[in-house]
């Protein structure tokens, strides 16, 4: 994941150096926060057929640190807390609207920005991954794999107020900028054996840890054994005066003898 993601760092208008680290998670996700800290689920890398995929998503990911994204949002969120304080000394039915309308207005300003982030994210990052070698139509193929069910209609509301546009809207887009701005190559990096390497050996992990569980896990299947009360299977023993008893059953073979001692 470190070749991957510095490749791509080198290849992109980042100033910062990037610490990339594996989440163990079922989410397929990535993220890279202000600063160069970089964290791919787990799910993500098994989610990809090939590393080209994965370097798509990384590349879109430091995308968004390189273009500022987050700390421009921040910023924006910081100024909109400030510009609202006076509110809080305006009194009566003026004060209720105002606060009503900007509660509405605001939230709105950032999804939007968001979409845009997406947007940019998604094109810059492209650039990156094409940069570094991979094949950009990769990234494509990956959002087409998660692209929602199109029996799932979704009203026009509910694409308006999305936090990040649609897998449809961006999957053009990114079309669009590979078609017109990124020219072809003889050869492209799509997938190395490194990367099956790694991705074998995490899915060897993921499956002992499902057939093994942890310990204590109540969901796990526990072999039951037979109680010393039961004494189903045991053997009688000897007393003194002649009479014989239940052996407690540890659940280990027993030997019968003949109480005469006779060879019979």
């Amino acid at each position: 994941m470190n070749r991957i993601g510095q490749n791509i760092v080198k290849n992109s208008d980042c100033k910062v150096p990037f610490t990339i680290k594996v989440i163990d998670s079922d989410e397929i996700n990535a993220f890279a926060l202000p600063g160069g800290f970089f964290y791919v689920d787990s799910g993500l890398i098994l989610a990809a057929d090939n590393e080209a995929e994965l370097a798509g998503v990384m590349a879109h990911e430091i995308a968004h640190v390189a273009a500022r994204h987050a700390t421009k949002n921040m910023t924006r969120a910081q100024i909109w807390n400030l510009a609202s304080v006076p509110l809080i000394f305006i009194g009566g039915p003026v004060a209720y609207a105002i606060s009503e309308v900007a509660s509405l207005a605001v939230p709105l300003g950032f999804l939007k920005f968001s979409r845009d982030a997406e947007r940019e994210a998604d094109l810059l990052g492209l650039e990156y991954d094409y940069a570094a070698g991979y094949d950009p139509e990769a990234f494509v193929e990956f959002f087409e794999k998660l692209k929602l069910d199109e029996k799932k209609k979704q009203n026009l509301v509910a694409k308006a107020f999305a936090t990040h546009p649609m897998n449809a809207d961006r999957i053009k887009a990114a079309q669009d900028e590979i078609r017109n701005y990124l020219p072809d190559r003889t050869e492209y990096v799509v997938d190395t054996s490194e990367f099956e390497d790694v991705k074998l050996r995490l899915a060897r992990l993921e499956n002992g840890r499902r057939l093994g569980g942890a310990k204590g896990d109540p969901t796990r299947p526990v072999l039951l054994r037979r109680s010393a009360s039961s004494g189903s299977g045991s053997t009688a023993g000897p007393k003194d005066d002649g009479s014989t008893t239940e052996p407690k059953d540890d659940g280990r073979p027993t030997l019968k003898r003949n109480p005469s001692g006779s060879s019979d």
